[in-house]
């Protein structure tokens, strides 16, 4: 017979991280990357497998996405134990011309609930 038992877990978050909704339009303004951030900005000690429910994309997607945005100087990721605690550098300009003037502090700031 299975377990009826849900895991809980404390958290700490600022503001929850809420799961995907399956009837959303198939496209969105933001990308994954930014998705990442806005999770980040959330609760900087989300596990990639939290992150990527989140997002609703894989862990796999979510460790390349990570690992770009780590290598592209947008976040510090920190070894705390077995857990990776991430700091968005908020100064970092936007990539795209268009928006080059404005940094991802400015995004992520306007984006909190």
């Amino acid at each position: 017979m299975p377990s009826t038992r849900t895991r809980t877990r404390t958290s700490t978050r600022r503001d929850p991280v809420h799961a995907p909704t399956p009837d959303l339009p198939s496209w969105t303004f933001l990308t994954n990357h930014a998705h990442v951030m806005v999770a980040l900005d959330r609760d900087p000690d989300l596990r990639q497998r939290d992150l990527a429910y989140a997002v609703g994309i894989t862990q796999g997607a979510v460790q390349r996405i990570l690992d770009e945005l780590v290598q592209a100087g947008f976040l510090r990721r920190e070894k705390i134990g077995r857990r990776n605690h991430y700091e968005i550098v908020a100064k970092e300009p936007l990539r795209h011309p268009l928006e080059a003037k404005h940094n991802i502090g400015e995004l992520l700031t306007m984006l909190r609930d």
